[in-house]
């Protein structure tokens, strides 16, 4: 079995997950509006598409990285444990959590587990796992796959970010000081 196959079947336990986890959530209080989901969810597509999709042609899925057991190891690990990580956040923030960008009835500020790290462990979780997939698929199109979700986590983040300020105001302020968005802040 490949590497890719092994980070395939990975992403395959996430997804029966994270839909199973998806039936319990809190009621919506507001969300964006579906413009503004595309502005995120296009390029999380395309990313996802890329990675994953079997129709993929020319230089996109030219092999560029050989054959190697450790970077194999090392792809394998790194999306093991983004997933792990991602799917520890989703269950940590439990009945708050939405696909879409919204505040839910009852919204409250998580700030403990691996919300003390970053302010959004589950892209930070699934962003480590596509580094890792991306190592797996060895082609350039797993790298254009890590930066497009990364840039619809980012815009979908910041949108996040003003909620949860218009929400919390100061005590989200005083969260974002202390932690990093996707990486944690180093505390010396």
């Amino acid at each position: 079995m490949s590497a890719m196959q092994i980070c395939s079947y990975g992403w395959i336990v996430f997804l029966v997950i994270w839909l199973v986890a998806w039936f319990k959530t809190k009621r919506t209080q507001e969300r964006v509006d579906f413009r503004s989901r595309m502005l995120y969810g296009v390029p999380v597509f395309i990313g996802s598409y890329l990675i994953f999709g079997d129709n993929v042609s020319g230089w996109l899925q030219q092999r560029v990285i050989p054959k190697n057991l450790g970077i194999e190891v090392l792809a394998v690990s790194l999306t093991a444990i983004g997933i792990a990580f991602a799917i520890w956040a989703r269950f940590y923030i439990g009945d708050n959590w939405s696909s879409a960008v919204s505040i839910k009835v009852d919204h409250e500020l998580i700030r403990t587990g691996p919300y003390a790290w970053v302010r959004h462990p589950i892209y930070s979780g699934l962003l480590l796992a596509m580094i890792g997939t991306a190592l797996a698929r060895r082609e350039p199109r797993g790298l254009l796959a890590v930066v497009l979700l990364w840039l619809g986590f980012w815009i979908k983040s910041r949108m996040e970010e003003g909620f949860m300020q218009k929400t919390f105001g100061d005590e989200y302020q005083e969260y974002s000081r202390a932690t990093g968005a996707l990486i944690p802040r180093m505390r010396l």
